[in-house]
Formats: structure tokens, C-alpha cells, sequence
């Protein structure tokens, strides 16, 4: 429910929440002349999803304080001005031995108050405050070179799906809200990011290895066919992170990276889910992730592949987490 706080801000109660939006009516993506209001209409018609993707984990923040026409800000810390009922769990780089303290939604006004704060993409880590250096979520990325079509996406999809059936894994498909495809498994928090990663190459290869011409592991983009699509192990590194399902991404269109269901994919064009769609759909479906939290694996046989591969050589090989 919403009332008029100031000429230039509006107060909405979320949950036991207020919180004051200011500039509601700033254009935040002149394309399709979508405001910051909408912004923060578009969570909370989804608040359970968008609260399940990004609950008790580290998140850092994609800010536009001038909307899309400014400039972008890469927030790990939590934004000056937090009030006392919002959480965060801090977390430590050791390439430049500092830490941070970063937002870590509990409950939608979390969520809301960063879109407040100009926050358009969320990105959460793959581990959760309890233990961030046990990730608990292992993540496939499906990352079309720049001359890949999209029928190659959906292809590596299926062929994944399969894998994924075999080694009796549920995946959690969503679009990227670019041109990927992104599929979610959760796992026991029992390795590190160094293992999980060890088993998301592994999982990679005997993809590639089944689609040799739709599929590229080559980690120097430089290296790879422009028309290959490529599957993204690092995505798993320690404080490597891809947009939650149900973030709205920085592009003019809106578009928001979307739990879809499997068999959607042979015909799912991703461009059409955006801030404007993705509200009825969920009010339709709910949330297709709602499960991920009960359907647990075991990385065990993917850690037997990535020893048969000898996968620790090739990573080793990767000076640079950071190229891609």
C-alpha cells in the first residue's frame, strides 16, 4: 500500500517494512520507459522466487543511480544508509586482503530497499552466510559465443538434461535474461569451491564430449569458435556470480532471467521475458524453482570424472579467473 511521503517519494509497506522510494517516476530503461516504480512492482510480484534465490546468501549489487543512461555500479558492500533491520554477511577477498560486508536478503523488504537504492541485478554467491566457502549450489552456464544461435542453446540444453538424468541430478533451468541458459543443482555444502568447480569441469567435458560441434571447454575466449557455445565452469570459482532467477537485467528491454521447465525449451524464446510478462507468469505457475531446496546431489561421480580427466592440470593452466 503506498502513500504520498513527498512531492518526489512514495512510502510502500512491505511486509512489517516501510520503506520510502524515492524519484519513483525516474526512467530507468528509456527504451521501454519503465520507471523505478516498476522496477519495484516487477519484486515484488515475484518476491517468494526472487526471496528463494537470493535468501541467506552473500549478494553483491548491479546499481544504476541514473537508471540505464548512467553509469553502473558494482556493489559488493552493502550501501551507506542501510537501516538496522537489514542483514549482511561478511566475506573475505584474498586477492586484494580486504573483506566486505554484503547484503544478505532474509525477506522481501530486503530486496525492495536495494531496488531503492538503485539496484537493478542482484547476483548471490553459490554458498550461504552459514559457511560461505562451502557452496551449496552448483551451477551450469550455458554461454553463447557471439555467433552461436540460439537453436545450439537449446540443443547443449537437452544434452545437459541427459547428463544431468544419468548421474540422477535435478537441474533447475532458467534463461540467463541474456542469450544462455542457466541450470541450478543443489548440493550438500561439503566441498569447496575448488572441488565443485573440479566437478563442474568434469560435468562440462562429458558434455562437450557428446556434442563436439555445438560444444567448446576452452577456457581463452580468444581461443574459441565464435559459433560454439561455451559451458562455463568458472561460474563456480569462489565470488564468481550470475544473476539470480527472477533478477531484471540491465538491458533497455528489461528482460529477467526465468525459472522455465524443461520441456519449454525446444520453444522458448528468452526475449520475451521481461519486467511487463514475467508478473503474470508467476501469478500463473508460481515459482518452477520452488523444489531446489529438496532435491539434493551428490558430486561424488563427477569428482571420479574430473580425476579420470585429470581436470587440476587444466585448471591449473587458468592464471586468471578473471579473463572471461
Amino acid at each position: 500500500m503506498a502513500s504520498k511521503a513527498a512531492a518526489s517519494a512514495i512510502e510502500l509497506d512491505v511486509g512489517d517494512r516501510t520503506i520510502r522510494i524515492s524519484n519513483p517516476d525516474r526512467v530507468y530503461f528509456p527504451e521501454t520507459g519503465a520507471t523505478k516504480l516498476d522496477l519495484v512492482q516487477y519484486y515484488l510480484s515475484v518476491g517468494d522466487g526472487i526471496v528463494r534465490a537470493l535468501r541467506d546468501r552473500p549478494c553483491m549489487l548491479h546499481r544504476f543511480p541514473k537508471g540505464l543512461a548512467g553509469a553502473k555500479v558494482h556493489q559488493k558492500r552493502l550501501p551507506a544508509g542501510a537501516p538496522d533491520w537489514i542483514n549482511t554477511v561478511r566475506v573475505f577477498f584474498p586477492r586484494y586482503s580486504r573483506h566486505a560486508d554484503e547484503l544478505c536478503v532474509d525477506e522481501l523488504a530486503d530486496v525492495i530497499w536495494a531496488v531503492q537504492m538503485s539496484t537493478v541485478e542482484f547476483h548471490p554467491w553459490n554458498s550461504r552466510a552459514a559457511d560461505t566457502e562451502s557452496p551449496d549450489e552448483w551451477r551450469i552456464d550455458l554461454d553463447p559465443m557471439p555467433d552461436c544461435p540460439w537453436s545450439r542453446v537449446q540443443r547443449v540444453a537437452c544434452v545437459a538434461h541427459e547428463v544431468l538424468d544419468e548421474l540422477g541430478a535435478v537441474g533447475w533451468p532458467k534463461t540467463s535474461g541474456g542469450n544462455g541458459l542457466h541450470i541450478y543443482v543443489r548440493i550438500a555444502p561439503n566441498w569447496g569451491f575448488k572441488e565443485v568447480r573440479r566437478a563442474a569441469l568434469a560435468f562440462a567435458r562429458e558434455v562437450e564430449r557428446r556434442a563436439p560441434d555445438d560444444v567448446t571447454t576452452t577456457w581463452w575466449r580468444k581461443d574459441r569458435d565464435p559459433k560454439m557455445l561455451f559451458v562455463d565452469y568458472n561460474q563456480n570459482a569462489r565470488d564468481h556470480t550470475i544473476a539470480a532467477a527472477y533478477s531484471v537485467r540491465g538491458v533497455p528491454t528489461a528482460t529477467v532471467s526465468t525459472p522455465i521447465h524443461w520441456d519449454e525449451i525446444p520453444d522458448v524464446d528468452p526475449r520475451d521475458f521481461t519486467i511487463k510478462t514475467v508478473p503474470a507468469r508467476f501469478a500463473e505457475l508460481g515459482d518452477l524453482h520452488e523444489g531446489i531446496d529438496d532435491a539434493v546431489f551428490d558430486i561424488d561421480q563427477l569428482l571420479e570424472w574430473a580425476d579420470r580427466d585429470k581436470v587440476d592440470a587444466d585448471l591449473d593452466q587458468e592464471t586468471d579467473l578473471d579473463e572471461d
